[in-house]
């Protein structure tokens, strides 16, 4: 499971899009734990099939919607800068079925649909100007190494998605929730579940203000509205339609796994202790000896796993990223490439084994983390962390130019303008004219291109590195 940050870029989409495929390659402690994006193909998978047919049956397109994933164990969603989702691990945790989930995105969706966000007026632009440029320096201080500092700055933007702008009316609430039932009704889902997670939640609109739960501080709850939605779900055909056996496994597998990442050892072992024989309960321990060092019983709860599903990408995965971090790089791959030969089209996956060749190195081990990087970056243009390993490679193998504008690309994508203008600039003047890759070069230097100001900077930067 994937774990890491990137910096704002010109837009929303691209401050947000993550740039790395493993969950423990960033490692978090304390206070930096809460507040991390993450990246997971597992869970993304799962919460894609939950959202994608809810986005069609409110006629958006879900190519145009982003899902983002916060590592976070306290209950949370929330929609921010017109189409993108924003989803705590924490919701995935309390859900005690996959209807509650659904729920929640379809609500959330109804908020997107009914332009709610866009009705906040100046105040909520200033605001969400302030939100942004407060994420985007913690992004780019994770970026720059400093994990804590980057947390922090995070988490704390995070405290103005509770401002006032974020905080829909009664009369926006009730539209969403409706339009929830209708998404949910369209797709032949249940309801019920958007209904149960608000009556567990029900004591919050009894706490003060400050004292609530985020979600519920951005989304006020009132017996009313519950009422409302219940004898809305009551009357749906749908009501009674429960989840599907294999939908359930799934989701318990999955808040296994987010539980052994983001948990500490002993409260891992504590939830899942050695006598539960389920399989959430192996991967979560799985997760959790490896966290605590013992990479012996985890690959021995991970092998097992294997044995039981010998053709689930995802443990292979877990297996590659535990050798790989553990040190044992070349062990590593193959779990890596029979993961990648189950889920090809998993661009994170490639990335990581990209990152165990590249580790290896040697000119075939090379060859072969660029052909992995080149598919995974088509599907990803903006994963930093797939730009660095590219520039790697190129490194590598000894083509300086191609290194150069892989840094460049990596730079553009975090929103480093003068990196990019800089890097791309050598690299054109190495590469070939007129190739693909002087012509990509140079629309890096067009789209960077500095201001004078900034030129002036450059040019003093670059008199001072020469002497």
């Amino acid at each position: 499971m994937g774990a890491t940050f990137t910096e704002a870029h010109l837009r929303l989409k691209s401050l947000l899009r993550l740039s790395i495929a493993a969950f423990g390659a960033v490692t978090f402690t304390g206070s930096a734990l809460s507040q991390s994006l993450i990246r997971d193909t597992e869970i993304e998978m799962m919460m894609r099939e939950y959202a994608n047919p809810i986005i069609e049956a409110a006629e958006l397109d879900p190519n145009s919607v982003d899902l983002y994933l916060i590592g976070d164990m306290n209950f949370n969603a929330f929609v921010m800068g017109g189409q993108n989702i924003f989803f705590h691990t924490g919701a995935i945790i309390t859900a005690d079925q996959p209807n509650e989930i659904k729920g929640v995105l379809a609500h959330e969706i109804g908020h997107i649909a009914g332009a709610h966000l866009l009705r906040s007026g100046e105040a909520s632009k200033s605001a969400m100007a302030t939100m942004l440029a407060t994420m985007g320096l913690g992004l780019a201080a994770a970026l720059a190494g400093e994990g804590g500092a980057g947390a922090a700055l995070i988490a704390s933007s995070q405290q103005f998605a509770a401002l006032d702008y974020m905080t829909y009316s009664r009369a926006q609430e009730s539209a969403a929730d409706q339009a929830a039932v209708g998404y949910l009704d369209k797709t032949g889902q249940t309801s019920i579940g958007l209904v149960n997670t608000f009556e567990r939640f029900r004591y919050q609109e009894v706490m003060s203000n400050a004292r609530r739960m985020q979600y519920f501080r951005s989304h006020p709850l009132s017996s009313q509205r519950i009422q409302a939605l219940r004898n809305r779900v009551d009357n749906s055909p749908y009501a009674q339609h429960a989840d599907s056996p294999e939908e359930v496994a799934q989701l318990r597998r999955i808040q296994g796994k987010i539980i052994g990442f983001m948990a500490s050892p002993a409260q891992t072992f504590l939830r899942y202790p050695e006598s539960d024989t389920s399989l959430p309960a192996r991967y979560a321990r799985a997760v959790a000896y490896y966290k605590d060092g013992q990479l012996a019983r985890a690959r021995e709860h991970i092998e097992a796993l294997i044995a039981d599903e010998p053709d689930n990408p995802f443990f292979y995965e877990l297996e590659g990223q535990m050798l790989f971090e553990s040190g044992h790089i070349e062990e590593s791959i193959a779990p890596y490439e029979r993961s990648v030969e189950l889920l090809p089209n998993a661009p994170l996956i490639r990335i990581n084994l990209a990152g165990s060749l590249v580790a290896l190195g040697g000119e075939a081990n090379l060859q072969l983390a660029r052909e992995h990087l080149n598919y995974a970056l088509v599907a990803e243009p903006d994963n930093s962390f797939g730009w660095y390993q590219m520039s790697m490679v190129y490194q590598g193998l000894g083509d300086n130019a191609m290194a150069e504008l892989a840094t460049a690309e990596r730079a553009y994508s975090v929103g480093d303008k003068r990196q990019a203008y800089t890097f791309a600039t050598r690299a054109r003047e190495d590469l070939e004219r007129g190739t693909p890759s002087w012509i990509r070069a140079s629309e890096l230097i067009a789209v960077s291109t500095p201001t004078p100001e900034e030129m002036r900077e450059i040019r003093r930067r670059e008199r001072s590195n020469r002497r």
